[in-house]
């Protein structure tokens, strides 16, 4: 009898394992929830530590702000903490897939007869059984679905993440670009004016100056120097922002930025929220989950739906007290059916109406975002087209007729025709339209930037400058066309 248990006993611990463990038939597991997803991942993905890459020199692009500037918006894709939070949502969400496609674990019962039950054929000892639970047909193929969408979702989520780390990296950029700008152009205007007053300096000393023009030269001199002290103090402001989206620290020195070359929007705002309509990673995630809640609807209606049990009974039965009596000591096995009965029908009723409120609530909030996103590229795109025509407007006009001005008020200031107040204006006003070009050029670049992350997909520009190349297509990382 005790050999009887034990092989029983070891039966059943099969049933259990081979019931635990993936089928061979089953496909590999892979985290994309699609295919698409699949080969997506290994030609987009940013830097993991779940990959086996993650420590491989090789892999991680490195820093340089000699290089064009579509290399820290890789540098920045690649270290970022908030994409890697994003990413890891998305492995979480993947993961639920086989959690959800799963039966339940089969359930094992053994029982001891305080009593043993004496029968013809001898005493019941021991009664193993192994049971297994099957939902209603489609349940589980529903669930997998749901979950599929569910990882869909947070997948377009992280594309999310990247546009809005691609656009934080290219709006500092501009900004650090601008301010570096300013401190030049400053800096030069005080030069000039401190010439200026080596000027009045020496004619006041011969007499042919006045006390007053020196005073006034000395004040201007005194404000563009503290104009520019405190341009030099803004920097490690604007540098600590630039640090915080590549994961560096705040302090960690960046040199001086040029100027970046300009590109200018081929579409209207109409036009571009037309392509949004079709590729913003956001309206496409709550599209995927409109979807997981009508899945989550026909989950819920099957819940309300029976479910049911196969189970298997080996009884292990002793020798009968007549030993010569026919089949003394079989054990018998008992084959058992079982099903569920839904009767509370108030809870999956109202599981079905939740079902249906969320998806409700999603399909709104999906109208909401849409609504917001084609105004914030309304907006986006006026602020783009306003900052191109306003550096059009300084470089071609403005500018050019000021610094034209300068020139003739120094030469009418040398022969005496012209006052130095005149040329004090005159330098005043060519310092504030270099700077406000620069201004405008930043504000250009980051409209530009927050456009494509709006629209989702890399935009159509054109060179700003007519005498550069004709309209391309940005990439997904270049800031070096400032199309971010």
């Amino acid at each position: 009898m005790a050999v009887r248990l034990i092989a029983c006993a070891m039966g059943v611990a099969a049933v259990g394992f081979v019931g635990g463990c993936s089928s061979p038939f089953d496909p590999a597991r892979v985290l994309s929830p699609s295919p698409d997803h699949q080969k997506t991942t290994e030609t987009a993905l940013p830097h993991s530590v779940y990959r086996p890459d993650a420590h491989a020199e090789d892999g991680a692009p490195s820093l340089s702000f000699d290089a064009p500037a579509d290399a820290l918006v890789r540098y920045a894709l690649y270290q970022s903490p908030k994409i890697e939070t994003a990413y890891q949502r998305w492995v979480a969400a993947a993961e639920l897939l086989p959690q959800a496609r799963a039966l339940p674990d089969p359930r094992v019962n053994v029982g001891f007869f305080l009593d043993e039950l004496e029968t013809r054929t001898g005493a019941q000892q021991v009664r193993v059984g192994v049971s297994q639970s099957f939902p209603w047909p489609g349940l589980l193929a529903d669930r997998e679905d749901a979950a599929a969408m569910a990882a869909r979702a947070a997948w377009r989520r992280f594309q999310a993440v990247r546009l809005e780390v691609t656009q934080d990296v290219v709006e500092s950029l501009h900004e650090l670009a601008y301010l570096d700008a300013a401190i030049r152009i400053t800096g030069d205007n005080l030069d000039l004016l401190s010439s200026f007053e080596e000027v009045v300096r020496t004619r006041y000393r011969v007499g042919a100056g006045s006390h007053p023009e020196l005073i006034r030269v000395q004040v201007e001199l005194g404000q563009l120097e503290d104009r520019l002290a405190q341009l030099i103090a803004m920097r490690p402001t604007y540098v600590a922002d630039l640090n915080a989206v590549l994961d560096r620290a705040t302090d960690a020195p960046v040199p001086a930025f040029a100027a970046l070359p300009g590109r200018v929007a081929a579409l209207d705002g109409s036009g571009l929220a037309v392509i949004a309509h079709r590729s913003n990673p956001l309206l496409l995630a709550l599209d995927e989950q409109i979807e997981e809640q009508r899945i989550r609807t026909e989950i819920a209606r099957k819940e309300g739906l029976p479910d049911f049990t196969v189970g298997l009974d080996y009884l292990i039965t002793d020798e009968a007290g007549n030993s010569s009596m026919a089949e003394s000591g079989d054990d018998p096995i008992l084959l058992s059916f079982g099903i569920t009965v839904p009767l509370w029908r108030d809870k999956y009723n109202a599981g079905v109406r939740e079902a249906i409120a969320r998806r409700l609530a999603v399909s709104y909030e999906r109208s909401d975002e849409e609504n917001r996103i084609a105004a914030s590229i309304q907006r986006a795109w006026f602020e783009h087209t306003d900052a191109d025509r306003r550096v059009r407007l300084f470089e071609t006009t403005l500018i050019p007729k000021a610094e034209e001005s300068l020139r003739a008020s120094l030469t009418g200031f040398r022969s005496g025709e012209t006052s130095f107040l005149d040329l004090l204006d005159t330098e005043r006003t060519l310092l504030e339209f270099a700077v406000s070009a620069e201004r405008a050029r930043a504000d250009r670049g980051q409209a530009l930037a927050r456009l494509n992350r709006f629209v989702g997909e890399n935009i159509p520009t054109r060179a700003a400058d007519p005498g550069e190349e004709t309209t391309s297509r940005t990439t997904g990382n270049s800031t070096n066309e400032e199309s971010q």
